[in-house]
């Protein structure tokens, strides 16, 4: 019989700070940015870009450390940044309904471009700010 896995409290905590304080940054920029289904949307497009920017950076900076260079922080840093406030900071789902709105109103061009400059700036954010944690590492 397994037991239950161990419920780490301060990690716990962590992404509960998180998740508070990159839910409540993207709930108040969509009640600031509403958005009609034939507009872009600059809510969803600004908070999942920046998360790409933070989730980049940091990762690359949490991954270069080698195991024995790991302080107990570096996990409650990446619980508190990448699983918390990134986490609840992007929004895939939003970003699905506003799709679907766009095509549901046939809102081809507006859809595409929206899908494509989403996933290409995403991308392009992971990649930009995890070659500066590269090089930053490097110069230390």
């Amino acid at each position: 019989m397994r037991s239950a896995p161990h419920l780490d409290r301060q990690e716990l905590a962590a992404i509960f700070a998180g998740g508070f304080l990159g839910a409540t940054a993207r709930a108040a920029l969509a009640q600031t940015l509403s958005v009609r289904p034939d507009e872009w949307p600059w809510a969803t497009f600004a908070v999942n870009i920046l998360a790409a920017l933070v989730l980049g950076y940091a990762i690359t900076q949490f991954q270069q450390r080698l195991p024995n260079e790991r302080p107990p922080h570096v996990v409650l840093d990446r619980a508190f940044l990448g699983t918390g406030l990134c986490g609840a900071l992007s929004t895939f789902s939003t970003m699905m309904l506003e799709l679907l709105r766009m095509i549901d109103g046939a809102h081809w061009a507006l859809a595409f471009g929206y899908a494509g400059a989403s996933i290409a700036c995403g991308l392009g954010a992971v990649l930009l700010t995890s070659r500066l944690a590269r090089r930053g590492r490097t110069r230390v």
